[in-house]
């Protein structure tokens, strides 16, 4: 792999002073990626705090709902899958441009959708490009020295959280205020526009680290995956633990709609500001990666995960004090997790960076999907009770696996 000062080549007057030769990604470099993150990962989740709204205009049950994010989270495992891996072969900045060009063509189509029907599979296409986050996560890692790779993987994750939470915090504030849903989309749509300039204007180009087919490269993810059991076992536990996570806010809005909480669409999305936390583990995960610490991270995010739907089943989700404590520790040990496992894997192989990222990425989403597609089926059947019995279930498989990983490592 050609070395940073090589391979990076500065895209405008704000890259050329952006990079340091052979001296890794200085921070103010690493705030641009964060928040381009942020603002690229927003797009799915803008509609979580809006599921009660949506429903409401088009006349669907909760059910019907839940499969606009069901979509979304689909259409970005999907995108994940077929795009992510072209950042290893193509030039990053251009791809990242174009990806975000379309995303908002597709937002600005959600915000005119003439049925729920219209609107899922609007969600889904959208998600397919809107993949910029994982790209960015994998071309900061490819400009940070080796000893910097932990940290300012955190650092960009920490603008992916904040992502999420701009997305369910901002999108019910500006719902309540606007009193329509379509105007997030509207608004999505022109973030879009503005930050594929921002990114043409000031991110380098990267030369490409392998020379393959299109076609080529997807079957080498396959040797990739084959060939490293870290990818296979972190990729499990991604999975699981986004799984969790996905069964909590696919149903949440509905949980806060209803006694005795009865929020509106502000409210509930400024509940996700309770995800500060995951923010915060992210940050602090990086580091403790970079230090070799990562085990000892594993162990403890994952306990937090598993205590968190213990407070967010008690008492059917009605407990306040309970349901804030658990939102905390889920998006602690749920987030942090995702830090650690992309810390260990970044390892691996460099030149394979976005295939392993594709690869942990797809694994990661599949969980969401399945997760939200679960959410919306037990909250239906079973209510809380229902959600609260599936999220559990996964964190605790996930901790058992996790514990069953450390015991083989210790005996052998």
């Amino acid at each position: 792999m050609m070395s940073h000062a090589a391979s990076a080549r500065p895209a405008g007057r704000g890259a050329r002073t952006a990079l340091r030769p052979a001296g890794g990604l200085p921070d103010r470099l690493v705030t641009v990626f964060a928040v381009a993150a942020g603002f690229a990962v927003a797009n799915i989740y803008y509609a979580h705090p809006l599921l009660t709204a949506i429903a409401s205009a088009f006349g669907v049950g909760s059910g019907t709902a839940s499969l606009v994010v069901t979509a979304s989270t689909a259409g970005y495992t999907v995108g994940l899958a077929l795009l992510v891996p072209l950042g290893d072969i193509a030039g990053r900045r251009r791809l990242l441009v174009a990806l975000l060009l379309v995303t908002a063509v597709a937002q600005a189509a959600s915000a005119a959708a003439p049925t729920a029907t219209a609107l899922i599979a609007l969600s889904g296409l959208m998600a397919v490009a809107a993949v910029g986050a994982p790209l960015l996560v994998a071309f900061a890692a490819a400009l940070a020295r080796p000893e910097q790779r932990g940290r300012v993987t955190g650092r960009v994750m920490s603008g992916v959280l904040g992502g999420v939470l701009l997305a369910r915090t901002g999108a019910g504030l500006l719902a309540q205020w606007t009193g329509s849903w379509r105007t997030v989309f509207v608004v999505a749509a022109v973030a879009m526009l503005a930050l594929a300039v921002l990114l043409w204007r000031l991110l380098p180009d990267l030369e490409p680290a392998e020379s393959l087919g299109y076609f080529a490269l997807l079957r080498s993810v396959a040797s990739v995956v084959a060939q490293e059991p870290v990818l296979r076992l972190r990729c499990l536990y991604g999975f699981l633990t986004f799984a969790s996570f996905s069964v909590f806010w696919a149903s949440a809005a509905f949980l806060l709609a209803a006694p005795p909480y009865s929020y509106g669409a502000a409210l509930t999305g400024a509940f996700g500001l309770l995800g500060l936390a995951g923010a915060v583990a992210a940050r602090a995960t990086g580091p403790l990666v970079d230090r070799g610490r990562d085990r000892l991270a594993g162990t403890v995010l994952y306990l937090a995960n598993l205590a968190a739907w213990v407070l967010l089943a008690f008492d059917g989700g009605h407990v306040p004090v309970c349901l804030v404590l658990g939102v905390l520790l889920l998006d602690f040990g749920v987030q942090g997790a995702q830090v650690a496992n992309l810390g260990v894997l970044f390892r691996l192989r460099p030149e394979a960076r976005n295939r392993i990222t594709m690869a942990y990425m797809t694994a990661y989403f599949l969980g969401g999907a399945a997760g939200s597609a679960l959410s919306g089926a037990v909250y239906s059947a079973a209510g809380w009770a229902g959600v609260s019995a599936a999220g559990g279930g996964l964190a605790a498989l996930v901790l058992l696996l996790w514990g069953v990983e450390r015991l083989r490592a210790r005996t052998s």
